[in-house]
């Protein structure tokens, strides 16, 4: 049977907590060799109107997941479907947007865990959106945070995503003017915006801070500054087949060392202890994100066990011989 999962029962059932567990679980799988990735492709149309699609694989626990998205119009639509592939059925279709924002936000999530020092307690956030949100949820949930500022273009709108997150996460959230003011003093600075040229630059970065960078999956697209790569003593990525394929900020990043893709290491590597995220308190590190469907798929599993626990979703007549 195949079940249908509505925007509402993936917020009912799937926490950020369970979405951080679900990424890092993955992670270990990657760095052992038991989940194949396909990277996202993409068709471009006319009036800057895009569908995406990707697809991952776990092979100990045949399941099969693909994403598909558009982006028309300035809004995105996403779908994701998971396969049992002991069976071949398609057991889920599930609508994407929620799924798409913790699977995204628990990426960072993780990458905060193994790389951020262990008494980090500020955060700053660059961005303003439902993406921003999520990042600044998933930190909260690896680090005991004390204060976050956030800055967005929109003043009105920094200013309603902090009274939302101060009371979402219980510890003050405060909107600034610039994103100098949110990077200085924080442990950690997310940048999870819409932008095509840099919105943080290395100037302003402390030491020892920790990046995640979100919002620019697009060669097109740059969110950091050349100074801000380069300053990084560890750079992480989801997938470095992924990242020179669309990862603007570290293909003009490294525009000038080259040299510097051989010290990439993935995350699934640090997850599993092959590679440090970090060796000592003053060490800046960089974590890139793409977004890869193993992510999907990670959360689609955890999705798909937690409604059937719940007896929620409704069946879907596919495949059902004619009366």
């Amino acid at each position: 049977m195949v079940v249908h999962i509505s925007e509402a029962e993936v917020r009912a059932a799937f926490t950020m907590p369970m979405a951080v567990e679900a990424v890092e679980e993955i992670s270990r799988k990657q760095a052992t060799g038991d989940v194949i990735l396909h990277p996202r492709r993409r068709f471009e149309f006319p009036e800057g109107r895009f569908f995406h699609y990707m697809a991952a694989a776990d092979l100990k626990s045949d399941r099969v997941a693909t994403k598909q998205y558009t982006y028309v119009n300035g809004k995105l639509k996403f779908v994701v479907s998971l396969y049992s592939m002991e069976t071949g059925d398609l057991l889920a279709l599930i609508e994407g947007d929620r799924l798409s924002q913790q699977r995204t936000g628990a990426a960072s999530g993780v990458a905060t865990k193994y790389m951020a020092r262990a008494n980090a307690k500020t955060a700053g956030i660059i961005g303003s959106g439902w993406q921003a949100e999520a990042q600044l949820e998933a930190i909260g949930a690896v680090r005991k945070l004390e204060l976050a500022k956030v800055y967005g273009r929109d003043a009105e709108r920094r200013e309603k995503f902090a009274e939302k997150m101060t009371a979402k996460l219980g510890f003050p959230v405060k909107p600034v003017a610039s994103s100098a003011e949110a990077a200085h003093g924080a442990d950690v600075v997310c940048v999870a915006t819409t932008a095509s040229k840099p919105v943080l630059f290395g100037n302003d970065l402390p030491a020892g801070v920790h990046v995640n960078a979100i919002g620019a999956n697009h060669m097109r697209k740059r969110e950091l500054d050349d100074a801000a790569v380069l300053k990084a003593d560890i750079v992480v990525v989801d997938s470095i087949e992924q990242s020179k394929q669309e990862a603007g900020d570290l293909v003009n990043g490294f525009g000038s060392d080259p040299a510097r893709w051989d010290r990439v290491c993935e995350l699934p590597q640090v997850v599993s202890g092959k590679t440090a995220g970090r060796t000592s308190d003053s060490q800046g590190t960089l974590f890139k994100s793409n977004g890869i469907a193993a992510w999907d798929l990670a959360a689609a599993m955890r999705i798909y066990a937690e409604v059937t626990k719940l007896k929620l979703g409704r069946p879907l007549p596919f495949w059902q011989p004619a009366a």
